[in-house]
Formats: C-alpha cells, sequence, structure tokens
C-alpha cells in the first residue's frame, strides 16, 4: 500500500545520450514532478498497521529478496559526509535536469511581518555579517536587489564567507508553514519573513561545476532530499544517528523553554520545546567535549544503555554494536577537542554520539573515560579515517564530520574549501582498495535558513525540514542520474538498517513512507531488482 502511494508524484529524471556521447538531462514538466504528501495522520495509520500486522521477522518476496542479497554481495562499507546549511535551491537550482528554482517562483513571495502579513516584502533586505555589509546593496552603492533569487558571487567569492542566518526549531516551522505554530501545510511565503537576515536568505551559488558538482555529474543527484527534523545542527544531528529528539528530565533553567504567543507572534525559540519535554537547539552534553557553560544547561548522558528504563534511546551505533558490524564517527579536531584544546572552529554539538552514554568520551568527573576513547573507540579524530583508508582497517560504516573551516557553514566556512575537502575524501577512497564495494553519500544536515522552492511533505510532529543537496557516490549509482524519489536523513539510517539487517530506532524509521536510498542503485543492470 504504502510503497504504492509513494509511487504517485514521483518523477526522476533520467540521462539520455546525446549524439556526441555526452551526458545530457532530460527534465520532466512540473506537473509530473508534483510530490505525493503526507499528513502527519496518515503516516501514524500506515505506521501503526505496518508495525501492528508484521511478525518480528518478515519474509521479503522474491524482488526485495534479491535486492536484500545485492546489497550484502556488493556493498561492504557505507561511508556519509555530513556538511553544514545549504539548501538544494541555494547550490543546486540550476543543475541540469533537477527539480530548480526556475519551477518555483510561485513560492516566491514573502510576507511582511510588519503588517501582520497584509503585504508582501518586494526589495532584498540589504545582508548583515555582524553589521550592514557593505558588499552588497544597497550598502555598496548600488540600488536594492528585488526579491528574487540572485547569484552571490556578484558580490562574494567561493573562498570567502559571508554572514549566518538563523536555522532553529520553531523559526522553520514559521518560514515553511508546516508544524503546531502557524500551521497552512507549506505555502513557503515566511522563508524572509522570519528570518534574522533576510537579505541572504534567496542568495544562491551555482555548485554544478565546484567539486561536489562535478562529483553529481559523475554519480547520482538526489533532488527530493530532505533534512529529517525542523531547526539547525543539534536536533538534525541526533535524528541522523537516532531518528529522535532528546528528551530533557532534568530542571529546567530560566530562558531554556521555549515560548510563542500567537496573537503578538512574538517567538522564543530556546533550547527545549514549549512543553519543555525536549531538546530541540543548540545544547551542550555534559560528559562531552563542550565550551564554558553553567552545569545546570548541560544535557546529561543519554540513556542508551539501559532498555528496561522509560528514557532509553537508541542509536543506531548500539544497533551496528548489537550486530557486531564495525563503525566509526571520525571528527574533524576530535582530538584537540578531548585534550581540552579544541579548534576555535569545531562545533560541539556536531557531535551526537558524543550526548549518549555509552559513547561519552567524559566520566562524570571530567576526567577522560578509557573505555570510550583511545585508538579502538568508536568516536575518533577525522585524521584516522585517512589512516584507516591507507591501512586497509576502514570499518563497514564511517560517519565523517569535518572540522567547521571544512564544513561549509555560512558565516566562518567557505564553501570552496568544504567542498574540496569532500572532493579530497571520496578521491582518497576511490583510490583505494574499498572503492569497488563502497557507497559514499555527501548530504548536509539542514537548510541553513535559506529558501528552497519545494514543499516539504509533513512526516511527524518533529518535521520533515527543506530540501538540502545529497550527492550518492559509488561504482553501483547511475552516472549523471537526477534521483527525485522523496528522501530525507533518516534514509540514510533506512539503508544502513536494511544492509545489516538492524531493527528501526524509532517510528521515523520505521515508518513505511520513509524510503531507504536504494533506488539509487544500479547493480550490473538488472531487471529484476527492487525499484
Amino acid at each position: 500500500m504504502a510503497d504504492t502511494i509513494l509511487a504517485e508524484g514521483v518523477a526522476a529524471k533520467r540521462p539520455f545520450k546525446t549524439t556526441t556521447g555526452k551526458v545530457s538531462f532530460m527534465k520532466t514538466s512540473s506537473s509530473k514532478r508534483q510530490r505525493k504528501q503526507f499528513s502527519g495522520a496518515t503516516a501514524c495509520i500506515l505506521l501503526t498497521a505496518a508495525l501492528a500486522a508484521a511478525p518480528l521477522f518478515v519474509r521479503a518476496d522474491p524482488p526485495r529478496r534479491n535486492l536484500d542479497q545485492k546489497l550484502r554481495e556488493k556493498i561492504e562499507h557505507i561511508i556519509v559526509i555530513y556538511q553544514e546549511n545549504w539548501s538544494f535551491d541555494s547550490l543546486y537550482g540550476q543543475y541540469p535536469g533537477a527539480n530548480g528554482f526556475a519551477d518555483g517562483f510561485g513560492t516566491l513571495p514573502q510576507r511582511d511581518k510588519s503588517t501582520g502579513y497584509t503585504t508582501y516584502i518586494y526589495q532584498t533586505p540589504q545582508p548583515i555579517n555582524g553589521t550592514a555589509d557593505n558588499r552588497f546593496p544597497p550598502a555598496n552603492g548600488q540600488p536594492a536587489l528585488p526579491l528574487i533569487p540572485y547569484d552571490l558571487n556578484q558580490f562574494v567569492a567561493n573562498d570567502q564567507t559571508t554572514g549566518d542566518i538563523i536555522h532553529r526549531f520553531y523559526h522553520e516551522q514559521l518560514q515553511i508553514d508546516n508544524g503546531v505554530l502557524e500551521p497552512a501545510n507549506g505555502s513557503l511565503d515566511k522563508f524572509v519573513t522570519w528570518s534574522d537576515n533576510p537579505g541572504l536568505v534567496l542568495s544562491y551559488i551555482d555548485a554544478t561545476n565546484l567539486p561536489e558538482g562535478k562529483l553529481a555529474q559523475e554519480y547520482t543527484l538526489c533532488d527530493n532530499f530532505f533534512h529529517s527534523a525542523y531547526g539547525g545542527s543539534f536536533l538534525n544531528h541526533q535524528f541522523f544517528v537516532a531518528a529522535a529528539a532528546p528528551r530533557w528530565n532534568q530542571p529546567i533553567p530560566a530562558g531554556f523553554q521555549s515560548s510563542w504567543n500567537p496573537t503578538t507572534r512574538a517567538l522564543s525559540d530556546g533550547n527545549l520545546t514549549i512543553d519543555g519535554a525536549y531538546v530541540v537547539n543548540t545544547t551542550y552534553g555534559a560528559q562531552a567535549p563542550h565550551p564554558t557553560v553553567a552545569a545546570n544547561k548541560l544535557l546529561l548522558p543519554i540513556n542508551n544503555t539501559d532498555p528496561t528504563k522509560s528514557d532509553y534511546m537508541p542509536t543506531i551505533g548500539n544497533r551496528l554494536d548489537d550486530a557486531g558490524v564495525s563503525w566509526k564517527w571520525y571528527s574533524g579536531g576530535w582530538n584537540a577537542a578531548i585534550a581540552n584544546n579544541a579548534d576555535p572552529l569545531f562545533q560541539y554539538h556536531h557531535q551526537p554520539f558524543a550526548y549518549y552514554a555509552k559513547y561519552a568520551p567524559f566520566k562524570a568527573d571530567g576526567t577522560l573515560n578509557p573505555a570510550t576513547t583511545g585508538p579502538s573507540a568508536r568516536l575518533q579524530d577525522e585524521q584516522v579515517f585517512l589512516s584507516d583508508v591507507q591501512h586497509g582497517t576502514l570499518p563497514a560504516v564511517s560517519f565523517i564530520k569535518p572540522l567547521g573551516p571544512d564544513n561549509e557553514h555560512p558565516g566562518y566556512a567557505s564553501l570552496l574549501r568544504g567542498q574540496q575537502h569532500v572532493a579530497d575524501l571520496v578521491n582518497a577512497v576511490k583510490a583505494s582498495r574499498f572503492w569497488k564495494n563502497t557507497v559514499i553519500i555527501v548530504t548536509y544536515d539542514e537548510n541553513g535558513g535559506r529558501w528552497d522552492h519545494v514543499t516539504p511533505p509533513m512526516v511527524d510532529a518533529w518535521g520533515v525540514g527543506t530540501r538540502v543537496p545529497t550527492i550518492v557516490i559509488s561504482p553501483f549509482t547511475r552516472g549523471g542520474n537526477v534521483d527525485g524519489t522523496q528522501l530525507e536523513t533518516v534514509s540514510i539510517l533506512k539503508l544502513i538498517e536494511r544492509r545489516y539487517h538492524l531493527a528501526p530506532l524509532s517510528a521515523r524509521d520505521a515508518n513505511p513512507a520513509v524510503n531507504d536510498l536504494t533506488q539509487v542503485f544500479d547493480f550490473a543492470h538488472d531487471k529484476d531488482d527492487c525499484r
């Protein structure tokens, strides 16, 4: 049932070869590219029915069993490179054959909050970078731009940085008109309205011929891939490893809890949800590397060790450990951070496994835990990844989180350096013995507050958020392909779970409406694979 519904409205684009032998792209009409959306209730009904009817072990039908066999035979290593803060349209809105922003000007008008949404914004506000950024109009003496997507490279080179843009849990819900505050099921008319740096919201860089764009041309670009949770890096990293939001089971510090006044539209987008039950915006771990923060504002280790307790929250690491599958999280600057000498651009909240009791690198007294640090630990420095590739010791599953300067995050990182860093990592794998049996997924944690014209589906109370770029690189992906299947960050977890026969972590990855990325693979053009 779910597969039938998902097939409707999915319009993957196929490459075709010209008479010169070069790959070109066929672009579907906008009517064929409409995506099927699910209400939270529909998704819940599908999930409940599927879980209630399914035994612990399910016999796969022949096509699915055939694909599962091929996954086992062909794929021995899954590598995920997790970059930062760009929407799909802001990097690949002009990519040939993709569902880019030229298809989405109907969602462009942005409402003016100062008039109670009764009027629209017609000019691009002044971009800021602390103060007014005089590289942009009108501070540079040029007329203000109209409120349409504009090329950032007119004013800033790819090796330079810009200001940052707010990207928080409730802000994104307001921007895309999903969620609980002002639900309108995705009219997308408040991206600029609710931004703290509205002049950058519609800016883009055409990344088609940048290092990652060239990889997309050679392998597969997914143009209907959404980040799994509303908001910023903290919560999306948690969904990336656990498919769920952490609970807050401690006294609530002043100013931590979010609030919303629907009459005045006054929003305080704090660390916790409005009910104070869940952590949704940047919060640091008590036994993880963290900056100087009051102890009552630190999140105690999340219970992923005792399933008999109600607060038990397993991660994909737990599932892999239980199945005897090797894995590591490689983080740029990790060794310096756990030595209390963190790089200024080391991002503490980008280390999701460190928040969990089984993997936290510090004991309660602040000393290093020898059981979770050292050469055999699951959490390692990014340099160890290159060593593992070189020495033939790469685990089955690798997660790579580059250091700040290499992660493409606007505000403190340049796009070009981060993209080249990704290409260097990919090239290291391609030059190794592992390449022939490897899948590399390059994706972004969230949109960084930037506009995208595709309405995100409402899967549940947590998301999904805006579209983000995702590139799947492997000998088994279709070269030059743009895949339009609806996907999200948790789809990566589902791929790992399917390859290694792991149980789901939460209702989200158990949801049959969430796809698992297998549709991008082409195992020797088999006719009976599950696509």
